[in-house]
């Protein structure tokens, strides 16, 4: 009787400190953000580098891929395609910059500016963590997940 009192008053003392334990847990750090001067020349370097007809004409291929694949209607289709918006995925571009100083950034943005063969060859088109993140965002997409209702 004696062992079974122990065991009871163990037992209740790990409940006890099993949700304690848990709680404790902090939520991840949001992701890294250039700050407001530099979002600024991010954005001029998005221009330049026309990313942003990239970012698009990535997800219409994807769209086009899966409504053949799928045989979607004209409808579906077009209901998909207009769902496409850039802001949805921009946030995921200023982060690849976060890390930048204002000066690297302006160095970056005139060799968009004075390069155009740097504008089709760039860095937000060989960033693998980019890459996957336009994958992941184009595969969205199509699964119809920023369709408004």
């Amino acid at each position: 009787m004696k062992n079974l009192k122990k065991f009871a008053f163990l037992a209740l003392l790990l409940c006890l400190f099993i949700p304690a334990i848990s709680i404790s847990q902090t939520n991840p750090p949001p992701p890294a953000m250039p700050t407001q001067q530099n979002k600024i020349i991010v954005d001029r370097i998005i221009e330049a580098a026309h990313y942003k007809t990239y970012v698009v004409d990535y997800c219409l291929t994807k769209i086009n891929e899966a409504s053949a694949k799928e045989g979607w209607n004209e409808q579906k289709a077009m209901e998909i395609t207009e769902s496409i918006n850039y802001k949805n995925f921009r946030d995921a571009i200023y982060n690849v910059f976060a890390f930048y100083d204002e000066v690297e950034l302006e160095t970056l943005l005139k060799a968009y500016e004075k390069d155009t063969a740097y504008q089709t060859t760039n860095i937000m088109t060989t960033n693998k963590v980019l890459l996957n993140n336009l994958n992941i965002f184009a595969n969205d997409i199509v699964k119809g997940k920023y369709i408004s209702k």
